[in-house]
């Protein structure tokens, strides 16, 4: 991240004391040293100089509390409801669009916390980590929506054309920090599309994000792209889903991204928006078989396939980061060397030394 040398980059890495002072300036390990008498100015001064003169004219948002209905089987938000199947070791989340959304005002930041689209990603997001942090048995989680598509259309359009106000750009990127949280999550994500679904514009990024998508081949399912889907929520890589999904081939992904008004399972399918378009003689045996497959499989393998598959293209630093080390880093740090009885976290701070499992993969 700081484009040190790779041959410093390794002393510092292996250095058990670390480096301070003039040489950590000169490697370009920190940006300044201070001396204790005036570290408090120092810091005083640099915050001042980031922060310039910032903007005095902007009324924040004060986001209230969730406040969602915690059950054994599942948690119930004002949008969205997470239900958990510990046997399966599988979780639904489904997020519901209202039949009615408010105009937007010429001041934006006036409809506060509660505007759906800040409200909803704030509910996926806090379902999301609840499944990370509590439910670590959870292997798969499905993906469902809901509720009127051409509420979704509006909001779509009341976020593409208001994008250059400060709150409306700033709940932009929460949404597609809430998409890049999928993305780095390890837990497999399918996608399942059927009768009452809404991917809708921005809500279809979940059926992009998902590892799989299922696609009901039955009228009435439809899905639609929109303008948000064009670059609103890029990944790690730098790309769209859609750039990352067509990787082979740029064109294709720009003309589909291109692409207006409902589309139907063949039409999807034959644009490869869907992994698997299926009638409703099939729908539920290959749905049903594709969820105990997946959640049959090794959790360490997946998570090393999935953050392997999610990020194709460039590698960025983020990608560097959560889509590789943080991968393997979780996986080396339950290791034996790391956390037997004489491995090195479990022994550090103290006078003994660790004892290593010298053989490399």
């Amino acid at each position: 991240k700081r484009k040190v040398r790779p041959d410093r980059a390794d002393v510092f890495c292996t250095l058990a004391e670390g480096i301070k002072g003039e040489r950590a300036v000169e490697w370009g390990l920190v940006d300044g040293i201070f001396p204790s008498s005036r570290f408090d100015e120092e810091m005083e001064n640099r915050l001042r100089q980031i922060a310039g003169d910032g903007h005095p004219q902007r009324k924040g948002v004060t986001l209230d509390g969730l406040n969602p209905e915690v059950r054994e089987d599942g948690v119930s938000y004002r949008h969205l409801q997470l239900k958990l199947d510990k046997t399966q070791r599988v979780a639904t989340i489904e997020l519901t669009v209202p039949d009615e959304l408010p105009d937007l005002p010429n001041t934006p930041s006036e409809l506060g916390a509660d505007w759906f689209a800040l409200r909803a990603f704030r509910e996926l997001d806090d379902a999301i980590l609840r499944l990370r942090f509590n439910h670590s048995e959870i292997g798969l989680i499905l993906l469902r929506t809901g509720g009127s598509r051409e509420s979704m259309l509006k909001l779509d359009n009341q976020l593409d054309s208001n994008r250059e106000d400060w709150f409306v750009n700033e709940v932009i990127h929460f949404m597609k920090r809430v998409f890049k949280r999928i993305d780095c999550t390890a837990r497999s994500f399918f996608a399942l599309i059927d009768q009452g679904s809404n991917f809708t514009g921005s809500l279809f990024e979940l059926a992009l994000a998902a590892d799989r998508t299922f696609m009901l081949d039955e009228d009435g399912v439809q899905v639609e792209l929109t303008a948000m889907n064009g670059g609103s929520f890029p990944m790690a890589n730098g790309l769209t889903r859609l750039q990352t999904r067509f990787l082979s081939d740029p064109d294709f992904a720009d003309s589909v991204a291109a692409e207006r008004g409902a589309l139907d399972t063949g039409r999807a399918d034959e644009l490869g928006l869907v992994t698997m378009a299926a009638d409703d003689i099939d729908w539920d045996d290959e749905v049903r078989l594709a969820i105990e497959e997946r959640a049959s499989l090794s959790p360490d393998s997946l998570t090393g396939m999935e953050a392997n598959l999610r990020f194709p293209g460039p590698e960025t630093m983020e990608t560097k980061i959560f889509g590789r080390l943080s991968a393997w880093q979780n996986w080396i740090f339950q290791r034996p060397n790391a956390v037997g009885e004489r491995g090195a976290l479990t022994l550090y701070g103290q006078p003994t030394n660790p004892e290593f499992d010298y053989n490399r993969t």
